[in-house]
């Protein structure tokens, strides 16, 4: 977006303010909207949808308090800098803390000026991207286009359905890849703070020195390099949900800031001392055990009370394979959508390669091998020849267990994967049939009826 495309409503009763500032941005090549009071902001405001406004506090009619709260109310992404006389800098100091972006003195400083307002607008920009982004992860994850069939998965939607109604801390828990970030951009999408953005720091991927600038952001002149003021994530977050990935990796001082910003509702930027509000829905992800974390004191414990107001587990794929075959659906025509191919359809050897594999990566590890496949696969159809080695070195490892498509009735099948069951756990009990029976979890008399059907030579 250039700065052409911008439209900026001017709100002051002085026409020589409403003068200076038209010159001024007419010159930068912005758009500009001019408002006497603050009904009249308004209304402009409602007619032509400015990306900023510039509005003074002390106005006939409305004042700028009024009219702030009132635009604030109905959008939560236009940005508003509050023009105020040294009398009156309290509130606009008060605006701040209620989501105003800056606020500037009369007589104003023009360089100044002209350097707030790039600001604003390249933080627009960013929350513009950012919403856009929003939208495409949306399309690409979207849960409700995959059909769970396991009971743990279903449980899980229905949970996240009824949270999505409140603005309740989320601790999202599971292993690395079971979908933490999905599910919080699910739960994310069916709030009310759909339409405000979803912002995510990946809090294990940041030094520490980082991880407190990019969360709450800095001031100019913080450290060696801030020249100009910086907007952190729970900033950037308001309105909408901010997304905590790895929560379990961030430091004890960071810990400390971020249990004040979870119990005030408030922070302030790295070199600042204003108090900033946050209205930003919290949601936290982790594959660490927390519990343990806190009996090393690793992890403070009332910030785990804190986050672990709604928790959620994510089972791992091994632990829920009656979703894979759909899983496997979603992701081939989510790639050939993608990579503008025919659609594919998945061999029946494929699915049982797929089912079989015990997929310690999870979610994220499916996707990626359906990605190489589709992008492999010559013909109409996903082949095993396509997998990764890992998955056919698996069936290998597997083999007394592994099941190929056959002819054959699936009572003589399931007889054969018996049997070899069976025939594993004796080996293991170093034929105790009572230890092999216990494994099983039949009766002794069961297990010795199964052997005389199987051939297996009695032994006592």
């Amino acid at each position: 977006m250039t700065s052409t495309t911008y439209n900026i409503l001017v709100a002051d009763d002085e026409p020589s303010v409403q003068s200076l500032l038209e010159n001024i941005l007419l010159k930068e090549g912005y758009n500009v909207i001019l408002a006497g009071n603050g009904q009249e902001a308004v209304n402009r405001f409602r007619q032509y949808s400015p990306e900023l406004i510039l509005l003074d506090v002390r106005m006939p009619v409305m004042d700028g308090l009024e009219a702030f709260k009132i635009i604030r109310q109905e959008n939560q992404e236009v940005l508003i800098i509050m023009i105020t006389a040294y009398g009156t800098i309290e509130t606009a100091v008060q605006a701040m803390k209620m989501g105003a972006f800056d606020y500037l003195v009369k007589p104003f400083n023009l360089e100044e000026l002209k350097v707030v307002i790039k600001k604003a607008l390249e933080m627009y920009s960013m929350s513009s991207e950012l919403r856009t982004l929003r939208r495409e992860f949306a399309d690409k994850y979207n849960l409700q286009n995959i059909v769970f069939k396991s009971k743990a998965m279903q449980e899980v939607l229905n949970l996240a359905d009824i949270v999505s109604k409140s603005d309740a801390t989320v601790l999202l828990r599971g292993e690395s890849g079971t979908g933490k970030d999905l599910l919080a951009r699910y739960i994310h999408s069916r709030s009310a703070r759909a339409q405000g953005p979803f912002i995510k720091i990946h809090c294990g991927a940041l030094p520490e020195t980082l991880v407190e600038s990019e969360l709450f952001g800095y001031e100019r002149g913080a450290f060696t390099g801030a020249t100009t003021r910086k907007p952190g994530k729970f900033e950037l977050a308001r309105g909408g949900t901010l997304f905590l990935d790895e929560i379990g990796e961030i430091s004890p001082s960071i810990q400390v800031k971020l249990l004040h910003a979870l119990q005030y509702k408030e922070f302030e930027r790295l070199g600042g001392t204003e108090t900033l509000k946050t209205d930003a829905r919290l949601i936290a992800a982790t594959n660490k055990n927390l519990e343990e974390a806190m009996s090393k004191k690793e992890f403070r414990e009332d910030l785990f009370y804190r986050l672990n107001v709604i928790p959620i587990y994510l089972p791992p794929l091994r632990e829920r394979k009656e979703d894979l075959p759909h899983l496997v659906d979603y992701f081939v025509g989510h790639f050939c959508q993608k990579l503008k191919r025919p659609p594919l359809t998945v061999s029946q050897e494929t699915i049982t390669l797929l089912t079989a594999y015990d997929w310690p990566g999870n979610i994220r590890e499916l996707e990626n091998t359906i990605e190489r496949a589709v992008i492999l696969s010559t013909g109409p159809q996903i082949t095993p020849q396509v997998l990764p080695r890992s998955i056919n070195k698996y069936k290998d490892s597997q083999a007394q267990f592994f099941i190929t498509p056959t002819e054959r009735p699936l009572r003589d099948v399931m007889a054969d994967i018996e049997k070899q069951i069976i025939k594993k756990v004796l080996q293991e009990t170093g034929g105790n049939r009572s230890k092999a029976a216990e494994k099983l979890g039949i009766s002794r008399r069961a297990l010795h009826y199964k052997l005389v059907e199987y051939g297996f030579q009695s032994e006592e």
